[in-house]
């Protein structure tokens, strides 16, 4: 097997990078300029010859999901619709959601993308992957579909739901990927364990749309007997595995350079932050037709991990894993935390189950968090309390649940719940 799906893209030194970032950033301004005027409007007065390295992008202005939101459905369209081959959308739970249309340029760039990722994690032409994510309006079960075909896989098309008979299609069809979100595959091992089945050909997890903690990772990997990998991307930059995914080194996620440029900005000023501190993730797209995005501000959270050239080879820039998003991190008592910090905490703690809740009870403007987890006999409310208070700074209260007692959701989980206790 050949560690790479385009070797000369995913390894040409950063000076290269730089140069077709360049190229590629002026082209994109001057596409989008000319065709569709809130483009025009917003990048009035640059020039795109003042662009001669990757920083000069900070002369651009910002955009966010406001700039989508407000010119529903395509008025950010940079090609004639009849151009148009495919479209996708967020579950706009503001009211008006993210339209993401695609040319078939489009289409064979996150296909592209996708290929790679599936290369890069070890999987290879005509070997058998099942995408669990829904084929719908949301992104991923079409982002796995066209970077499978792109790649040469045998692709088992379940979408979401029916989990035994996921699990019979994977033991019939010898599947050696599974394409989803973390926590389904929570719920593929609760139903193994409740009829006795195993899965001995399943290798490999490819998991995107939430974000997991290591020990989430270390959880899944030890019980379904995979390697999980961190897959990345968005409606905004073109789906999933657009802008990246981790290797087998597992030292941050692989973005594709030579289609996106990353910043990581301060949330709150906008300026850049140095390498390895925290902040937003931002995006350009150097290879969009249809709706190209033009420094995105994804509202995610992370650092940039490395520069350098990694142990698989590659040389892109990686990113540390998105630890929440700006609008997820929760403050209690005065003390600022992310969903993600409470999972890494309970997992650490030994018979504790990876479904859990945090429900933040609102009682008369003060505000007190309760924590409901599945755990094995022996695990009480007092361990899990002293635990996360350790990790955390503060005292949540916790109450201790048998195994299967929280519901199941398909897709996304949704961890944080809201009570107002007056």
């Amino acid at each position: 097997m050949t560690l790479y799906w385009n070797e000369r893209a995913e390894t040409m030194s950063r000076d290269e990078l730089a140069a077709r970032q360049v190229e590629r950033l002026r082209a994109t301004v001057v596409r989008a300029r000319e065709r569709n005027p809130l483009y025009r409007d917003s990048l009035a007065g640059i020039d795109p010859g003042d662009i001669r390295t990757p920083e000069d992008i900070r002369r651009l202005p910002f955009m966010d999901k406001d700039s989508f939101r407000i010119s529903y459905p395509l008025g950010m369209l940079c090609v004639e619709q009849n151009e148009l081959r495919e479209m996708h959308m967020s579950s706009g739970s503001t009211g008006t959601p993210v339209v993401m249309a695609y040319t078939e340029a489009d289409l064979n760039q996150w296909a592209e993308c996708m290929a790679r990722c599936y290369r890069m994690a070890g999987i290879d032409r005509g070997e058998a992957i099942q995408i669990t994510p829904s084929f719908g309006l949301f992104n991923g079960g079409f982002g796995f579909y066209h970077g499978g075909r792109k790649a040469g896989l045998f692709i088992i098309p379940t979408g979401s739901g029916n989990t035994p008979r996921q699990i019979q299609l994977m033991q019939d069809f010898k599947v050696k990927a599974l394409m989803g979100v973390v926590s389904y595959a929570v719920r593929i091992k609760e139903v193994l364990d409740e009829t006795a089945a195993d899965l001995p050909d399943l290798k490999i997890g490819i998991f995107g749309a939430e974000t997991f903690s290591d020990s989430m990772r270390q959880k899944i990997e030890s019980s379904l007997g995979i390697e999980a990998f961190d897959i990345y991307g968005m409606t905004e930059t073109g789906g999933v595995g657009t802008t990246g995914m981790d290797c087998p080194a597992h030292e941050g996620i692989h973005v594709w350079e030579d289609q996106y440029i990353v910043e990581i900005v301060d949330p709150a000023t906008g300026e850049p932050v140095p390498d390895g501190q925290p902040g937003e993730v931002v995006f350009t797209s150097l290879c969009r037709e249809a709706i190209p995005v033009i420094r995105f501000r994804t509202g995610d959270l992370t650092s940039v991990r490395s520069r350098g050239r990694c142990a698989c080879g590659r040389t892109s820039l990686r990113l540390n894993r998105i630890t929440g998003r700006v609008d997820d991190m929760l403050i209690v008592k005065g003390v600022n935390f992310f969903p993600k910090q409470v999972e890494q905490a309970l997992l650490e703690i030994p018979g504790v189950l990876p479904e859990y809740q945090i429900l933040i009870e609102d009682h008369e403007g003060v505000r007190d968090v309760r924590i409901l987890v599945e755990a094995e006999p022996g695990v009480t409310g007092y361990m899990v309390e002293k635990h996360l208070k350790e990790r955390l700074q503060f005292s949540p209260k916790g109450d201790v649940l048998a195994p299967g007692s929280l519901p199941r959701q398909p897709g996304k989980a949704k961890r944080v719940f809201f009570k107002n206790l007056d």
